[in-house]
């Protein structure tokens, strides 16, 4: 996508990103980072403020400070980056509540063309998949970089 991005500095497994966003409340520490979960070659893509008291993820606070898309074209590269590294792996997204899970729905909808270039995108509904399209409550996500043969 090209868009502003912030710089990033990731670990040397790309399991962890940092950046700061830049706004109208100053810097702020972000912190992007990949779990793996019980499903083998699923990671969940956790995102939030980074506390800096324990250097975990607080993603419940609401920042808000004026720099939304930029944000999101930040954490939309890590998963670039994370993928170029592990193109076999799904990366599962859901926001930590429903109105950040919206959020993320109205972004991956707005550069869906983009996006269905280099990944699958499915969306969830009550427990099942489907290939994302608009206009849908997905209540999760789930991607992965297609597959060259």
């Amino acid at each position: 996508m090209i868009l502003p991005k912030y710089p990033l500095s990731s670990s040397s497994q790309l399991m962890t990103f940092e950046f700061e966003s830049e706004g109208k409340f100053g810097k702020v520490a972000k912190l992007v980072a990949y779990q793996p979960t019980n499903l083998k070659g699923v990671y969940n893509l956790a995102f939030g403020d980074k506390n800096t008291e324990t250097g975990q993820i607080n993603d419940r606070v609401i920042t808000d400070n004026g720099d939304r898309d930029k944000v999101l074209a930040t954490v939309a590269a890590t998963v670039y980056a994370f993928t170029d590294k592990y193109s076999d792996s799904w990366v599962y997204l859901i926001g930590s509540t429903k109105s950040r899970t919206r959020l993320y729905r109205m972004g991956i909808a707005k550069f869906l063309e983009e996006l269905n270039q280099d990944f699958e995108v499915y969306g969830q509904l009550n427990d099942s998949w489907e290939k994302f399209r608009r206009d849908t409550e997905f209540e999760g996500f789930l991607v992965r970089r297609k597959q060259i043969n």
